[in-house]
């Protein structure tokens, strides 16, 4: 579903991602691990097609198409969706409304409840609301979306323990976990720090970003055992 071909990323004229290449089948979720500064922010902007992210060389292609040149709206068209580490707060857009706007179908109402969002619907979107709050506006958002491919950025930072079993339960949902993976049409990729999450979704691969290279990939809890253990210079010895 979507191929990264030897991706080299500039931003303020510094080389951030170097020779990345990943590829994400249909029904497949990855996990990337990696530390602060590592290039896993630049990563999902360059994805999402953000300005100031100058591809060097190297391709992005979902569903068979180049996304380089394209604009981010393009790329939400065409199937592309994402959970932010950090969503902005938009004032006098009104939350209910927004929703209203880009859903798809209303099967996201079911999980209002479950996201206990009831009493947010009629506030601004994200104006106010605690850590908790904006990662379940952002999940009921992508519910109203419904994209064939997401990109959960740290969806267990800031975040209490009850609320990360209620994101897991939502994400396993977007991902049709339910779902055999030869049955599943939705795939994606979950950026994280601590691997809190992968206690409630399962991952089908790790990958470790480093200095803006992947350095390893194999099965993800693994990996993160030996990052919690050895810290990540150590993946450095990973056989890929």
């Amino acid at each position: 579903m979507l191929r990264i071909n030897n991706l080299y990323v500039e931003v303020d004229n510094k080389e951030i991602l170097k020779g990345i290449n990943l590829l994400i089948k249909e029904g497949e979720v990855i996990s990337i691990f990696g530390p602060n500064g590592s290039g896993k922010t630049t990563l999902i902007l360059t994805i999402l097609g953000y300005s100031g992210y100058k591809i060097k060389s190297g391709e992005i292609i979902f569903k068979n198409i180049l996304l380089n040149d394209l604009p981010i709206y393009e790329r939400v068209n065409y199937g592309i969706g994402v959970l932010f580490q950090k969503p902005p707060s938009i004032k006098g857009v009104q939350f209910k409304k927004l929703l209203e706007i880009i859903s798809k179908n209303k099967g996201y109402l079911d999980y209002i409840k479950i996201l206990k969002l009831d009493e947010l619907l009629d506030r601004d979107i994200n104006l106010g609301f605690s850590g908790g709050e904006l990662k379940r506006s952002e999940l009921i958002q992508l519910l109203a979306q419904n994209p064939d491919f997401m990109i959960f950025d740290e969806p267990e930072s800031g975040v209490d323990l009850e609320n990360i079993k209620i994101i897991g339960k939502v994400m396993n949902k977007l991902l049709d976990k339910d779902l055999s993976i030869s049955n599943r049409k939705k795939s994606g990729i979950i950026i994280t720090h601590t691997g809190g999450i992968l206690d409630f979704v399962e991952v089908d691969k790790g990958y470790v970003l480093l200095d803006g290279k992947i350095i390893c990939e194999g099965n993800p809890n693994e990996i993160l055992r030996n990052i919690k253990e050895n810290g990540f210079k150590e993946c450095e010895k990973c056989v890929k």
